[in-house]
């Protein structure tokens, strides 16, 4: 609809209406558009995701890195390894051939290596994420509209799975599933030790997205549209996921981005440890570990890969943090 601008001439007579054409400012914007906008203006958000989807993509096409690469993760290079187990040349072995160096003794490519680590750490990390965010939504969404005894007993579970130490309750696990499929002399499947990992994640990680989503479920499960649900006759299905959970997707986005990075520190923290992701198979966590028995002789077998999972880590977070703040209506930046 036009605005209408009175004009008069200058004796005060004859006034005509003159359209003027609407301010930009006026044309209404969705919420998505209002939140992309907000996260373009966070600048440090903005430059953390563009290096979280480098790596990213990086870490998803290692197959085609490792053929542009010319180099595979397996592939020794025991030629350019001296008497003393360490990689001939400067820093760790670094050259046109080998960007990021060479592994002590066995003289394994560090960086075709970390691609690969990337895809692996990125695979439990996501697949864990994606697992645990669902669980802790309909564990959630459930609680805090049906209330009562649901509730109690949902709200008695979290507090029991937040009691348990996660760390020591892997330690028991892992060992303990892997003897009951496996003997004491077999090779273990690398997707079966993923598989016991995202499952353990699963086991501990819901419980952050439940407790928030019950949160907001109570404070929406009053309010007119949900009334109008249930006058119209709607039944517990499309309450619970027609009408409250299009409300609740920007705190499970914000949730689930930050859950990402703390998985792949999870998931690291158990291979080092040696009750995750073991020999041959590329992982930061092994890489790391290994990488102490020469800190004094190459301390860029560590340097390397505690600095490329502290860069995929940091940027997770922090653009978690700006879609946290671009989502929030009352966000001041």
């Amino acid at each position: 609809m036009s605005m209408l601008q009175i004009e008069t001439d200058p004796a005060g007579m004859d006034p005509t209406a003159v359209p003027v054409a609407p301010e930009r400012g006026m044309v209404g914007r969705s919420p998505g558009r209002l939140a992309w906008e907000r996260l373009r203006r966070n600048r440090t958000a903005m430059v953390s995701g563009w290096i979280m989807l480098f790596l990213v993509v990086l870490g998803v096409s290692a197959p085609l890195v490792e053929l542009l690469y010319g180099i595979g993760p397996y592939e020794q290079f025991q030629d350019r390894i001296a008497n003393n187990s360490l990689p001939l040349g400067y820093l760790g072995g670094i050259s046109g051939d080998h960007w990021f160096g060479l592994e002590p003794k066995l003289g394994r490519d560090i960086f075709i290596r970390l691609v690969y680590g990337l895809r692996t750490s990125l695979l439990i990390a996501t697949s864990a994420a994606v697992i645990t965010t669902a669980i802790g939504i309909v564990l959630g969404i459930v609680a805090g509209y049906l209330g009562g005894w649901i509730d109690a007993v949902i709200s008695w579970v979290i507090d029991f799975a937040l009691a348990l130490p996660f760390l020591i309750f892997a330690l028991a696990v892992m060992p303990t599933v892997t003897a009951r499929f496996y003997g004491p002399r077999d090779e273990i499947d690398v997707p079966f030790r993923i598989a016991v990992m995202i499952l353990l994640f699963a086991m501990f990680g819901w419980t952050g997205t439940a407790r928030l989503v019950r949160g907001q479920v109570i404070s929406l499960r009053e309010r007119e549209f949900v009334e109008a649900a249930r006058a119209s006759g709607a039944g517990l299905g499309h309450i619970l996921f027609r009408q409250l959970l299009p409300n609740l997707w920007a705190p499970i986005l914000v949730t689930f981005s930050l859950a990402v990075p703390g998985y792949i520190t999870g998931e690291a923290a158990l291979s080092f440890l040696g009750i995750g992701i073991v020999e041959p198979t590329p992982d930061f966590g092994v890489m790391i570990s290994n990488s102490l028995d020469y800190m004094d002789g190459d301390p860029m077998y560590l340097i390397i890969p505690g600095f490329v999972i502290f860069l995929l880590v940091l940027t997770f977070n922090l653009f978690g943090d700006g879609l946290r703040d671009a989502l929030d209506p009352k966000s001041s930046r």
